[in-house]
């Protein structure tokens, strides 16, 4: 796309770089400082965390992203949008959420093997759960049905529009009632379930119990499919995807912006806005797979494609309807934070025994201590 974007503006040169190392960490020393840094900077998700230094960056409303903004999918572009209302970022990608299953597994176990008909009968975690119940043991408790307790609550946080805090930055975990607390309650109730591998994502071990049979499904983004496809060569053809249990919810996607610090605010948004549009993210999909965040480009025929790996199924059906339907959501500038605490308490669940009430009242000391910093 660089050579695309040299071509479509001569006069401009374009001089990509891939930073190594701690990103997250060189951008923020960089903000910090108040010099230095490109005309445009990609990130991740983790866009809240940039929030407080919202300064350091052009507000894109004031370089016409208005115009725009009806293009993109609202979720996605509300997350860069900070609650002041400063359009700190433009949405690249997003990560839309479905369920990964073996439909051979599922047909072993009595299960209905139809995408459709897996989310009918599935459409809740509860019942997801027993559904993984019989699974088990109709497989003989030679199979797992997910992967790890993290997995379950990160996914589970992924289709609520609060994780850790509302959007005045208020921590919600201490209301019992809370996204935050549901999720927690619904990954140690898969645990205490016996329905987890206890496979850390993506680790050597979880590619091999994907390759192997050893797990049944899991819940991901829509960049996952890459990751299982290059992990279990083995099972190509026995994978469908599903819509999620629980409701659809979205897991990374990037962004790009202007730092403060360029001389070329308006030239530096042309090539954005361009870069960004429907039709070339058409092309970063088909190139880069890089899942749409322009609503045009999910309505484009490359959504319908067959893909093998996956039975002959379009998957991209699946999650252009996930990505539809994400709710709007908040992050909080201390989101990755709490998240480590909360995920550590949650492993020492599954993997030590703890007992889940600790976990929970140990977890929320630490958060609060964290916030006190």
């Amino acid at each position: 796309m660089i050579n695309a974007v040299q071509k479509q503006f001569p006069g401009i040169r374009i001089n990509a770089q891939k930073i190594g190392g701690d990103f997250k960490s060189k951008l923020k020393t960089t903000l910090a400082a108040g010099s230095g840094g490109p005309d445009i900077v990609a990130f991740n998700d983790w866009v809240t965390e940039l929030f407080p230094s919202a300064d350091r960056f052009y507000n894109l409303y004031d370089l016409g992203a208005k115009d725009i903004e009806g293009d993109y999918l609202d979720w996605k572009w509300q997350l860069g949008v900070t609650p002041k209302g400063e359009m700190i970022a433009m949405p690249i990608d997003t990560g839309p959420t479905a369920l990964f299953y073996r439909a051979d597994l599922f047909e072993q176990a009595g299960l209905p093997t139809e995408p459709e008909e897996v989310h009918q009968m599935m459409g809740t975690w509860e019942d997801y759960f027993a559904a993984g119940e019989k699974l088990q043991k109709a497989l003989g408790g030679k199979v797992k049905l997910l992967d790890n307790i993290g997995q379950v609550y990160s996914q589970v946080n992924a289709q609520s529009d609060k994780i850790y805090f509302d959007k005045n930055e208020n921590f919600i975990g201490e209301d019992p009632s809370s996204s935050m607390k549901k999720a927690w309650d619904l990954a140690v109730k898969a645990s205490q379930m016996g329905l987890l591998a206890n496979a850390s994502t993506f680790s050597s071990e979880w590619n091999a119990a994907m390759n192997n049979g050893k797990i049944a499904s899991f819940v991901s983004a829509v960049w996952a499919k890459q990751i299982l496809m290059d992990a279990a060569p083995d099972t190509a053809g026995k994978w469908r995807v599903a819509r999620a249990p629980g409701g659809d919810g979205n897991n990374g996607g990037s962004f790009l912006a202007i730092m403060k610090t360029s001389k070329y605010p308006k030239e530096s948004f042309e090539v954005m806005s361009w870069l960004l549009n429907p039709e070339n993210q058409v092309t970063s999909f088909k190139e880069l797979n890089l899942f749409p965040s322009a609503s045009k480009a999910l309505d484009s025929d490359v959504m319908k494609q067959k893909e093998d790996f996956f039975g002959g199924q379009a998957t991209g059906e699946i999650f252009t309807e996930s990505a539809r339907n994400v709710k709007p959501s908040y992050f909080g500038t201390k989101y990755a934070n709490l998240n480590g605490i909360v995920s550590r308490e949650l492993s020492s669940v599954a993997l030590q025994g703890k007992n889940p009430d600790k976990a929970w009242n140990d977890a929320l000391s630490r958060v609060k201590k964290e916030l006190l910093r």
